[in-house]
């Protein structure tokens, strides 16, 4: 603790803030500013966002929302945010086949940022004179409104579709948090930002207009039951019929609301060390996505981000998209899947070969798998479509 106190002790007030945001930028971070933990607007947005359920079934989000709306119960005694973002534009364009999340094309961000978020506790340890009970961190995963405070500590503002946009990184950063009870001077907000969601935007709305299933209901306010994003990663179970069609060639994620905004033009392609690249699971074909195995799924997707959606999940994603193609060459597969071990794929695999061919043609392919079915979610795809 001497050298903690001795390496603190060498600097002051604004300077040692300084060589903390210095020290930070250097773990990888490409934006580090501070804030004040008082009362945000955001809070109280979040609950009539909750009450109204558009938060579907993550439900952790509502046993989450008062740690989220006072960050003094999740840090007692807090005094500043650290706000910090990484960059990850992209570097080459999207490729040709499946649209994925853009993120999906890097190792998962959550395990990538926690060290760098580790060592920035080490940082504050070390400047500040202050033990690891003082100070709590964040990457996505914690009850703490990342965006809200990045707002406020003048990262960005909140656009109209919900994320933070950054006139120097458009839309997309991610986002993480250290909540500490070190008293660090604040960062004043973008001018304008406080005006409210999309003040910055202006009169655009590209992104509610380019958003496929409607969800954004509003400006800044997303319901994630309609959500692709949602449907095709958080949710668990089957994707509502109404939705599957909109979700079109979307097999992980969905990027449109952020890819359409004009303050893109501002982002600069991805450096940081924080990040590990993998655009080759983004060109993994379609046929191969709904041939994989478990032991391929793992040896393709280890540490990436779709780990999270798991084999069933992923299949049943990419049975939506083979059915949304139009295209026959993909009928063999889902036949194949339509007597998978898994009731979720074979359900989807069952609306994506009728949705390819008339209803004859597909009960007399699927007549072999539907004398054996048994499972009720599996059989109510069958009665829809009319293959009883």
């Amino acid at each position: 603790m001497g050298a903690c106190a001795s390496q603190a002790d060498a600097l002051t007030g604004d300077a040692r803030a300084a060589e903390l945001r210095r020290r930070l930028r250097k773990l990888g971070f490409d934006t580090v500013r501070f804030a004040v933990p008082d009362e945000l607007p955001a809070a109280g947005a979040l609950r009539a966002w909750l009450a109204q359920g558009m938060h579907a079934d993550m439900a952790w989000m509502e046993r989450s929302a008062d740690k989220r709306a006072d960050p003094a119960g999740v840090l007692p005694g807090v005094r500043s945010v650290v706000a910090l973002g990484v960059n990850y534009s992209p570097q080459e364009p999207p490729v040709l086949g499946p649209r994925w999340a853009r993120y999906a094309g890097y190792e998962d961000y959550h395990d990538t940022l926690k060290p760098a978020l580790v060592a920035a506790g080490r940082v504050l340890e070390a400047l500040y004179g202050v033990s690891s009970e003082d100070y709590r961190y964040y990457v996505d995963a914690g009850p703490v409104l990342e965006r809200a405070w990045l707002e406020r500590a003048g990262t960005g503002f909140i656009g109209k579709n919900a994320m933070l946009i950054s006139p120097e990184w458009g839309n997309w950063l991610f986002l993480a948090a250290i909540l500490t009870r070190v008293e660090l001077p604040a960062d004043p907000p973008l001018r304008g930002a406080t005006r409210g969601i999309g003040a910055l935007c202006g009169h655009c709305d590209r992104c509610q207009t380019a958003c496929p299933t409607g969800a954004l209901v509003r400006p800044g306010v997303i319901d994630a039951r309609r959500c692709v994003s949602y449907l095709t990663i958080e949710h668990r179970g089957p994707i509502p019929r109404e939705w599957r069609a909109a979700i079109g060639d979307r097999i992980y994620g969905c990027d449109d609301c952020a890819a359409v905004c004009p303050w893109n033009r501002f982002s600069k392609p991805a450096r940081s060390p924080l990040l590990v690249a993998r655009p080759e699971c983004l060109r993994l074909p379609l046929g191969e996505i709904l041939a994989l195995t478990p032991e391929r799924f793992a040896e393709v997707f280890r540490r990436t981000p779709v780990k999270r959606v798991k084999l069933a999940g992923l299949l049943r994603n990419a049975c939506v998209v083979a059915g949304n193609s139009g295209d026959g060459v993909w009928l063999e597969a889902l036949v194949k899947l339509a007597g998978h071990g898994e009731p979720l794929v074979r359900a989807h695999a069952v609306w994506a070969v009728s949705r390819l061919v008339g209803r004859a043609e597909a009960g007399a392919l699927l007549r072999g798998v539907r004398a054996v079915e048994t499972d009720p979610q599996v059989l109510a795809e069958y009665a829809a479509e009319g293959l009883v």
